[in-house]
Parts: structure tokens; C-alpha cells; sequence
């Protein structure tokens, strides 16, 4: 038996699962263009090699800042090479003369000295800071590094518009998978109501069994069909929810007016829209640029490099540790190249044929970009006249298969007659669907060609 608040969470939970299906079907395309940018995997992961290039780019930034490390070593050993120091033969007999002088030992006598070049239990800790004073590579590296993340900038802004133009076009291809679902079923409807006016008939003394059985094969045939349609819709929505890294199953909203669509288009493109300056053009540029800075580099390579170091430290024998065991030592190091072989040379020319190539390569791109733009223009113009076609044939036959089935049903057409005015109204409507979708389909690849879409 359910108690009131028993009741009452089980209100709570249908009111909960309602706002959550209302939210859910409330998503717009955009809504789902936005879901994608989001949780695509492949755009993810563009994201991740961006987020690398700026990394890139902080640490040669890093590079230009003092670098400060500590140093130790310890060392001690014995035998090896030796010199002889014969303090005892030079000091002995001066010692002994200044006894004799003064009458008392305080000068006594010392042995000579034989020192290893082995140092033994010596230790030497110093802290480093050193910075470049004069590097142009470092310079240019960075220059570099700030041209590769503006790269990749650009590689994320192509694959957003990419995305943005394979989610539309998945999310049309599902509907129109969705809507020739629906004719199918009209179509059924129609040929379920053709076999039970012949049976009709037949009964009545007025058919033929041929009907009956021609009805049956078309019934037949159309349930094929719908069966086609019914798992192109599932790939369809399989594909569109893969590109939204989503669940298989999860639904999507079709609630989607095609025909407003269709007019905004032809309101939006029929005009002379002036294309942006594409991403991958300015990708191009970059990379340009990118391989003008590394020419500029190479062009470089006879300026000296000079750096300094500071070391603080202390080193003794015997691990001791003492005011005179501290140190300071400052200096400069400079590198200057006299003469590698010629290979600078040939690294400078290697360079400069790689500024060539990318040079040639934006203008053919920049060709290609055009002319793929006209094509995407004239798709859409071809697609939304074949729209315009597919409607008349529409009404043309529903008004033929209107008239046919009123005729047949008063005896004046032929059984034939009516199947042929089902076949073309079913035939219309999917061409008209087509033809719909193929329209928006055409000008979101116009869209992304004159790269249209707001990303922002």
C-alpha cells in the first residue's frame, strides 16, 4: 500500500524525468553544433596538441630568464702521477745555521715533500646562475614557437568548421531518413485502403482476385521499402551521435521546419556573399612566415652567442668547512663560428626553397578555396531549382492520384491507373524530401566553404 509520501516522491520523480524529456527535446540544431564543439574526440584532441604549441612557446619564453642551479662534486684518490718538492733540502741547512746562531732548536729539520695530483676528500659545492647575454637563435625560437601555436590556433578553428558542417549535414540526413519513413507509411496506408476497397469489390461480385493479390504484392513491396528506410534512419543517428561523442541510442530532437529553412537559404545565399578569409589560408600564411623566421635564422648563424655565469660556493679538503673555503667566480663565454664546411651555406639555400614551396602552395590553395566556393554557389542554386522542380511534380501528382482513386472507386479508372497514381505521389514525395534536404545539405557546404558560420 502506498503511503502519502510515497505518493508524493513518486510525483517528484515523474515531474523530474518530464522536465528532463522537455529539456531534452527542446535542443535545437545549434544546440547540438554547440554539443559537438564540446565533446568531439578528434577536436579534443586538436585542442590537447594547441594547448602543447603554448607550452612550447612559455618555455622559449623561459629561455631568455637566468637559469640557476647547485653543483657539487666530491672526489678524493691516491697514487697515480706525483711531484717532487725538496722543501727539506732548501730549508734544512738554513734551519740548521739559525740553531747554531741562536743556540736552540727552533728551527727543526723538515722532510721533502712528494704531492699526488690526486686531490683527497676534496669537495667543491657552488651554486650557478647563469643567462645569455647575446643569442639570436633564442630570439628567433621564440618568434618560431609563437607562429606554431598561431598554427594550431587555426588547425582547431578548421576542424570547428569541418564539424559544424558534418554534424548539419548528419542532422539533415536523419531527418530525411525520418520523413521517407513517414511517406513509406502513407504509402502503406494507401495500398492497405486499395486492398480493402477491392476486397470490397470482390465481395460485392464487382473485383477480380488479381486485384486482391496485386494489392497484397504492393503491400508487400512497400514494407520492404519501409524496412530500408527504417535502418537508414539507425545509421543515421547512429553517425550523428558518434560525431557528438553521445550514446548510440540517445535520442534527437526532429522537430525541425525544413520548408523555413529552405527560404531562409534562398534568402541568405541568392545573394552575393563575400567569403571571408578562410583558416586555411591564413594557416598558410603562417606557415609562410614560419619558414621565413627559420630562413632568418639560418641567415644569422655567424653572430657570436655570448652568455655569463656567477658561481657561489666553497670547496676544501677533508670535508672541512671554513671561511676560506667560499669562493666566487664570475665569467663570459663566447661562441663565434669561423668556418663549418659551407654547410650554413647550404642549410641557408635549403631554407630558402622551403619559403618558395609555401609560398606556391597558398596560391594553389588559394585557387583551389575559390573555385571550390563557385562550385558550392552553383551546387546550391542547382539544388534549390531542383527543389522548385520536385514541388510541382508533387502537387501534379497528388492531385493526379487524387483524381484516379475517386475515379477508380466510381469505375470510370482502372485498377492499374491507381497504382500508378500511388507510385508517383510515393516517388514525388521522396524526391521532393530529397531534394529538400539536398538544399540544405548544399548550403551548409556553402557555408563552411565561405567559412559563413559564426563560431563565436
Amino acid at each position: 500500500m502506498r503511503t502519502p509520501l510515497t505518493k508524493s516522491l513518486l510525483s517528484l520523480q515523474l515531474l523530474v524525468v518530464l522536465f528532463a524529456t522537455q529539456s531534452l527535446y527542446a535542443q535545437s540544431l545549434e544546440d547540438y553544433i554547440r554539443q559537438g564543439i564540446d565533446s568531439n574526440q578528434v577536436l579534443q584532441q586538436k585542442t590537447v596538441m594547441l594547448n602543447k604549441a603554448m607550452l612550447a612557446l612559455k618555455i622559449a619564453n623561459g629561455m631568455f630568464a637566468p637559469s640557476v642551479g647547485l653543483i657539487g662534486n666530491y672526489t678524493t684518490g691516491d697514487g697515480g702521477r706525483s711531484i717532487a718538492l725538496p722543501v727539506g733540502d732548501l730549508l734544512n741547512p738554513v734551519y740548521a745555521t739559525l740553531n747554531q746562531l741562536t743556540t736552540s732548536d727552533q728551527f727543526p729539520q723538515i722532510e721533502n715533500v712528494n704531492q699526488n695530483f690526486f686531490p683527497k676528500n676534496f669537495y667543491d659545492v657552488r651554486v650557478r646562475t647563469s643567462m645569455p647575454l647575446i643569442n639570436t637563435d633564442l630570439v628567433y625560437n621564440k618568434k618560431i614557437q609563437q607562429q606554431q601555436k598561431l598554427l594550431q590556433e587555426y588547425e582547431v578553428v578548421v576542424y570547428k568548421r569541418e564539424l559544424v558542417k558534418n554534424i548539419k549535414t548528419a542532422y539533415y540526413n536523419y531527418l530525411n531518413a525520418l520523413e521517407a519513413q513517414g511517406i513509406y507509411q502513407s504509402a502503406m496506408n494507401r495500398a492497405l485502403e486499395s486492398k480493402r476497397v477491392n476486397e470490397s469489390l470482390l465481395t460485392n461480385g464487382k473485383g477480380l482476385p488479381a486485384y486482391v493479390l496485386r494489392a497484397e504484392s504492393e503491400i508487400e513491396s512497400i514494407k520492404a521499402q519501409a524496412t530500408e528506410a527504417e535502418q537508414q534512419v539507425k545509421n543515421a543517428k547512429l553517425y550523428f551521435n558518434f560525431l557528438l561523442n553521445r550514446d548510440s541510442d540517445a535520442p534527437i530532437n526532429a522537430d525541425f521546419n525544413a520548408v523555413d529553412a529552405v527560404n531562409e537559404v534562398v534568402s541568405t545565399f541568392q545573394s552575393e556573399n563575400i567569403a571571408r578569409e578562410r583558416e586555411e589560408l591564413l594557416q598558410l600564411q603562417s606557415a609562410v612566415e614560419l619558414n621565413t623566421t627559420v630562413l632568418n635564422m639560418k641567415q644569422a648563424f655567424w653572430m657570436p652567442k655570448l652568455s655569463g655565469f656567477v658561481d657561489l660556493g666553497a670547496q676544501a679538503e677533508n670535508l672541512k668547512y671554513n671561511n676560506d673555503a667560499n669562493y666566487y667566480l664570475i665569467g663570459l663565454q663566447l661562441d663565434m663560428p669561423l668556418f663549418a664546411g659551407f654547410t650554413n651555406r647550404h642549410r641557408i639555400q635549403q631554407s630558402k626553397l622551403d619559403v618558395r614551396n609555401a609560398e606556391l602552395n597558398r596560391s594553389l590553395v588559394a585557387s583551389q578555396l575559390k573555385m571550390s566556393t563557385q562550385f558550392a554557389r552553383n551546387t546550391v542554386s542547382s539544388a534549390y531549382q531542383n527543389y522548385v522542380s520536385a514541388q510541382k511534380q508533387y502537387e501534379a501528382s497528388l492531385s493526379y492520384q487524387k483524381l484516379i482513386d475517386k475515379g477508380y472507386k466510381e469505375g470510370v479508372s482502372t485498377f492499374i491507373e491507381s497504382i500508378d497514381a500511388r507510385n508517383q505521389l510515393t516517388t514525388t514525395q521522396l524526391l521532393l524530401n530529397i531534394n529538400r534536404y539536398k538544399v540544405l545539405i548544399a548550403a551548409a557546404n556553402l557555408e563552411r566553404e565561405t567559412a559563413a558560420y559564426s563560431l563565436k
